[in-house]
């Protein structure tokens, strides 16, 4: 890894997909958005499809190349969530008739994420349409992560 780079945060989810693109895949492509009014969103996909060659542009928004490509273990490091606030948000239909927050919600959340601290996020559960705000509660180098085993 250049050590002037930063290590791209995973969820715990992710790193079993991540680790086998990098060994299998050879490596993980992280595209970015070229869409004007989301410019946050981005996608890891594998480098390469199971057939060998340069995994296609996955989405509209994608640009025609990968924004960055990853080709090892230390590149990534694993973050574990920890929730710190939980409220319901509200939502309008737009003329399109896509979903989104109001814009009382939408200052409401920027808030809390802001308040919670300088690595905080939040994401949406959609079954009670509340907003979730999470900051890292542990961080692991993916190289030396192993998931928990659920015992049942």
């Amino acid at each position: 890894m250049n050590e002037t780079a930063k290590r791209h945060p995973i969820s715990p989810e992710n790193a079993t997909a991540i680790k086998r693109w990098i060994t299998d895949r050879g490596g993980v492509a992280l595209w970015g958005s070229v869409d004007l009014s989301d410019l946050s969103w981005s996608v890891l996909t594998p480098k390469l499809t199971e057939a060998g060659a340069e995994t296609p542009k996955p989405h509209w928004k994608a640009g025609q190349t990968p924004a960055r490509v990853f080709t090892c273990l230390e590149d990534f490091e694993v973050v574990t969530p920890r929730e710190v606030k939980r409220f319901h948000v509200a939502v309008r239909t737009t003329q399109t008739g896509r979903v989104k927050l109001t814009d009382a919600s939408t200052r409401h959340v920027r808030s809390a994420v802001e308040k919670a601290g300088e690595n905080a996020w939040y994401e949406f559960d959609y079954s009670v349409q509340k907003a979730v705000i999470l900051v890292p509660d542990q961080t692991v180098l993916l190289e030396v992560y192993e998931p928990e085993v659920v015992k049942v």
